[in-house]
């Protein structure tokens, strides 16, 4: 569709963000960094190198696969802005993730909570030697780059929660705030070898807690802070494209081996063993989630497979490397079991707007998983007669919980206040692909057109 709507407000932001990004930039071409290689070859695994290249671009294909998964689920006047919010965090966060990002998860621990920000400030240090610590047998730079994918989805997720009615530039704003003060700080706690979480000997093998459980957590406060959607004219909130969410769950799905699977770091049986348990429990979820909208009266739905496969997932992903593949079956059964029961409570008993359902999906299915893993992982869990990992579990999770959530409320209400978190009743209304970025998938009505233009001067 041809732009004709106006801009009311100069882009001042968007000047002053490119000339910062342009004198980083000067400064990370110009600023001679060490990049350390490898001695001989022998100090990397070759089929462990592929294995990593091919896992990172796996997960990179789940933020887009994410984009299809949320936009089918919103009206088609928000289509384009729903699925630009998990893109760009393709830009956003690889940036970020280059200049501290990185440093601050994985950095020399200060104290197990964060990460030395100089320690690999604009990759330093980073190169094709391996780490003994964090990459002993493939380059640094690799690992650098996989786990960036890991911290690209996780702000891309939080998206669902206040969809529709959330302005651009104060998402851009919350996102990297978000990666700096959450995620960076949990997947130090969480992974890092001197992380206090490790170091307690919770385990969280490919993000349940650093990914699913601070996304869905932070989605709660997102959907608290900005308030629900308005209905204006009586219209729905319905689904307006399930093959779009058939498609994004397809292209999930295939991205959440590298996810899982390349957690393992290596070509090796743990790789094995993550990845067949990941198809396990997301199958199985996928079955039960149908299964109970039949139980319940109603018909097997598109939709309802696809979140179910997804739940399935999310809750497999703390405990894919460390449970036998009976026990995946499981915790994908009982992880859509919870997730079921958490959107219907949110639906039929509260007014929480979480749009697309983050916090009952990823919230829930990752404590799922990550209480899950304290019971059956191999060796320390629960059924092996002891208690010690369990009760860390809970304990991390509280302490995990209640850090992502009163940081997260903090983050959105500075961002509102610095930058606006919530587009105008207008602009919702016209929807958010026009009002925030002057596209549209479909035709608008003149007269619509019209009205809104009077009420934005107004």
């Amino acid at each position: 569709m041809e732009n004709t709507l106006p801009s009311t407000t100069k882009m001042n932001y968007g000047t002053l963000t490119l000339l910062v990004l342009f004198v980083l930039s000067g400064i990370a071409a110009f600023v001679p960094m060490p990049h350390p290689s490898a001695a001989a070859p022998t100090d990397l695994n070759a089929a462990d190198i592929a294995w990593m290249l091919t896992a990172s671009a796996f997960v990179l294909l789940m933020t887009p696969g994410l984009s299809f998964f949320y936009g089918g689920m919103v009206r088609p006047k928000n289509l384009i802005s729903t699925m630009l919010q998990s893109f760009v965090a393709l830009g956003v966060i690889s940036i970020l993730w280059y200049f501290v990002g990185f440093s601050l998860a994985y950095g020399d621990s200060w104290h197990g909570l964060i990460g030395n920000p100089l320690t690999f400030l604009m990759l330093r240090n980073v190169g094709t030697a391996p780490s003994p610590a964090l990459s002993p047998t493939i380059p640094l730079i690799l690992f650098f780059a996989f786990q960036l994918k890991f911290a690209i989805i996780t702000p891309a997720l939080i998206t669902g929660s206040f969809a529709e009615r959330v302005r651009f530039k104060g998402y851009l704003a919350f996102i990297v705030l978000f990666c700096l003060f959450i995620y960076c700080p949990l997947a130090h706690w969480t992974w890092h070898p001197d992380g206090f979480l490790r170091k307690w000997g919770v385990l969280d093998f490919a993000g349940g807690t650093v990914v699913h459980i601070s996304a869905g957590v932070a989605a709660l406060a997102g959907a608290l802070v900005l308030g629900p959607r308005k209905a204006h004219h009586g219209t729905s909130f319905s689904t307006p494209n399930v093959p779009f969410v058939l498609l994004g769950t397809g292209l999930l799905w295939f991205g959440w081996f590298g996810f899982n699977a390349g957690s393992a770091l290596g070509a090796n049986e743990t790789a094995a063993l993550s990845f067949v348990n990941t198809n396990l429990a997301s199958a199985a979820a996928l079955l039960t989630w149908m299964l109970i909208e039949v139980a319940r009266g109603g018909k097997p739905t598109a939709m309802g497979a696809c979140i179910g496969a997804v739940v399935g997932l999310v809750a497999i992903t703390p405990a894919a490397g460390y449970v036998d593949y009976g026990q995946s079956i499981l915790i994908g059964m009982v992880g859509a079991g919870v997730s079921f029961m958490g959107v219907h409570w949110k639906n039929s008993r509260t007014r929480i707007d979480d749009t697309l359902d983050v916090f009952p999906c990823h919230g829930l299915g990752g404590i799922v998983g990550m209480i899950l893993t304290g019971v059956f992982a191999a060796k320390v869990g629960l059924v092996h007669g002891t208690t010690t990992v369990f009760s860390y579990h809970l304990l991390g999770l509280v302490i995990v919980i209640a850090y992502t959530f009163g940081v997260s409320w903090v983050l959105l209400k500075l961002t509102d206040m610095l930058f606006g978190l919530r587009v105008k009743d207008a602009d919702e209304e016209l929807g958010l692909d026009l009002s925030q970025h002057e596209e549209s998938t479909y035709h608008v009505d003149e007269e619509f057109e019209k009205t809104y233009r009077k009420e934005l001067v107004s």
